[in-house]
């Protein structure tokens, strides 16, 4: 059972990001949630080491979910792989400033956050299963 921390301010947003990816996305990818809406929140469960992977909303109000990664990004060593969601198209080089593993835009498409998840949550897993894909 992996832990997915959810950082977003709106809580329609929250939700949308948990529905989307659901309990189970992928094959012997179970899910739990810590979701929150306090930057300061994220920091304490990533001190504790309580994600297995972290989304964060760019847009989130006032600690943006871009800075909030790049800070524990700097700061945590390991630090569990991280989807940022942006709000632009242009804003995509912000996420590759933050250092997320993952930049994805709003609205939410659930079909490939679920999948990004999955690959991120399970690299070697899906790794083989792009490889017999190609085959």
């Amino acid at each position: 059972m992996a832990t997915v921390l959810v950082y977003a301010t709106e809580p329609v947003i929250r939700d949308q990001i948990t529905l989307s990816i659901g309990r189970s996305p992928g094959a012997g990818v179970d899910l739990t949630y810590v979701v929150t809406e306090h930057a300061d929140e994220v920091i304490g469960y990533a001190d504790k080491g309580v994600p297995d992977l972290m989304i964060l909303d760019g847009e989130a109000w006032p600690t943006g979910g871009l800075g909030l990664c790049r800070q524990l990004k700097n700061e945590l060593s390991p630090c569990p792989p991280v989807i940022a969601l942006v709000g632009r198209r242009d804003d995509r080089w912000l996420g590759q400033w933050s250092q997320a593993d993952a930049v994805l835009m709003h609205p939410i498409d659930a079909i490939e956050l679920a999948r990004t998840v999955v690959r991120l949550l399970n690299p070697p897993v899906a790794a083989a299963a792009a490889d017999k894909e190609r085959t």
